[in-house]
């Protein structure tokens, strides 16, 4: 059984122990065994990182540029190799893992060219004969936590940024998917950058989440993933004056109105909440659908999702791969149980499938005649389950749609210009998407929310800049 250890001040470091990485479609196919960090290993990787910074934050930019490029154009040289490794670890389909590391690349290389584009200003002062120059600086080390179920490209739009600015970098992967960052990993450690300014920690969250985040060496935390594990992260910074960035959780609507392309408005509501086995924070799973066009919704709805393949990941054909792991397959499940109890319609699917081989298989469930009050429609369950809420007119479909905690992004079909603008001006969404899928965003424009689903400045694009830097004010006498 092959063996992968932790990066820590440019070594391959051996873990206080291993866990297997298994692959959701063939529990059979053990990928390797993955090195599990403790406390004094986060801490030793701290101090690479803090002894580390002072030469990267202060160096050539050039470098620094070369660098990401470096690994960028690895990535996509690779990238059907590291797809292939993704879709093997995570269960989302070949195909888009290929597109995942893809995208991963893409991330470094518009950051290699950040490097060069960080710009500041010279103002005059109020004051005769005084200069002001504002300019901006890296934080210092920066703590990066990453979920399962993108782990490639959300590790790579917080890692490229981070190193862009000249920050310090200890990364915690999600420990269901170590894979992927290791390989990250592999690739930044041939780039040329120095020892100690990436490190690799793997393990559980609960072991070293949060030895890393109180870490008084650590500067900022960027965390993905739940939203208690998020509140309880921005807690502690806030304790410690600590920069922090969450990205949480989403209950994402998608408006049908009576005049929608009925067509089109099945498609993206099939690719929102089903694809990727609905395992993305951008997933459609509550479709406000009007009165006018909903039994025909419906309808067509159940003709195109039994198209849809369960299947494994790696095989070709396959549209839809299994959830990720045994607990997540678990809760969703019970929420199959909670929305049937609750009265609404399982319209479609929602059964455990078994399959040639041994895996967490799903048909993907869609409930019909849902209130807006039941859990099903209030709490993210993270799986190929969406339900749809049957509204009068535009004006509930809006309301209906601002009511969650959730904010993060929001979709509308329809074909009047009126409502679409309407729509993009009064969503109470981060991400608005008229007649295209809610999952589904471009790496060089800001991604995130409001509410609950999002906390500090954005990510991704030049607005990645606002997290990883600070900002420092200059005067002179001239």
């Amino acid at each position: 059984m092959t063996r992968f250890d932790n990066l820590i001040a440019g070594q391959w470091t051996a873990g206080s122990s291993y866990s297997r990485n298994i692959n959701p479609s063939d529990l059979s196919d053990v990928i390797g065994e993955y090195a599990q960090a403790d406390a004094a290993q986060v801490a030793l990787a701290v101090a690479a990182a803090q002894k580390a910074f002072p030469f990267w934050a202060t160096g050539s930019v050039q470098a620094r540029s070369d660098a990401l490029d470096k690994i960028g154009n690895e990535i996509i040289a690779r990238k059907d190799e590291l797809g292939t490794l993704l879709a093997r670890e995570e269960g989302k389909t070949k195909a888009e893992g290929i597109g995942e590391a893809a995208r991963a690349g893409a991330i470094f290389k518009f950051f290699a060219g950040e490097c060069l584009r960080l710009s500041g200003e010279v103002l005059p002062s109020v004051r005769p004969g005084i200069g002001v120059e504002i300019t901006r600086e890296p934080i210092g080390v920066v703590g990066l936590i990453t979920p399962w179920n993108f782990p490639i490209a959300i590790p790579a739009w917080k890692i490229a940024p981070a190193l862009a600015f000249g920050n310090c970098v200890v990364i915690k992967p999600a420990d269901l998917v170590p894979g992927c960052a290791w390989a990250l990993a592999d690739i930044i450690s041939r780039s040329g950058i120095p020892a100690g300014v990436f490190n690799l920690v793997m393990g559980r969250g609960s072991v070293i989440g949060d030895v890393l985040v109180n870490h008084p060496g650590v500067a900022a935390i960027s965390f993905t993933g739940s939203t208690g594990v998020g509140g309880r992260i921005a807690l502690q910074c806030a304790q410690n004056l600590k920069k922090v960035q969450l990205e949480m959780g989403g209950k994402n609507p998608q408006v049908v109105l009576d005049d929608a392309d009925l067509n089109q408005a099945v498609e993206l509501a099939v690719q929102s909440a089903f694809y990727s086995t609905g395992q993305r924070c951008t997933a459609s799973s509550r479709l406000i659908v009007t009165e006018g066009i909903y039994p025909k919704f419906i309808a067509a709805m159940r003709e195109r999702m039994a198209k849809i393949k369960v299947g494994d990941a790696l095989a070709q054909g396959t549209d839809i791969g299994p959830v990720s792991s045994q607990s997540q397959l678990e809760q969703d499940l019970g929420y199959i149980e909670i929305g049937k109890s609750e009265g609404a319609t399982l319209a479609v699917g929602g059964e455990r499938l078994k399959l040639a081989t041994d895996g967490f298989y799903m048909a993907p469930a869609l409930f019909s005649e849902s209130a807006a009050s039941m859990r099903i429609n209030r709490e993210e369950i993270f799986g190929p389950v969406a339900s749809v809420i049957r509204v009068k007119d535009y004006e509930e479909a809006l309301a209906m749609a601002n009511d969650t905690p959730f904010g993060l992004s929001a979709g509308i079909a329809t074909t009047s210009l009126k409502y679409a603008t309407h729509f993009k001006r009064h969503s109470q969404a981060g991400m608005v998407m008229v007649n295209l899928p809610t999952a589904g965003v471009d790496y060089h424009v800001p991604f995130g929310g409001r509410k609950g689903s999002s906390y500090g400045p954005r990510e991704q694009g030049r607005y990645a800049q606002e997290f990883f830097t600070v900002v420092k004010t200059a005067y002179t006498l001239a």
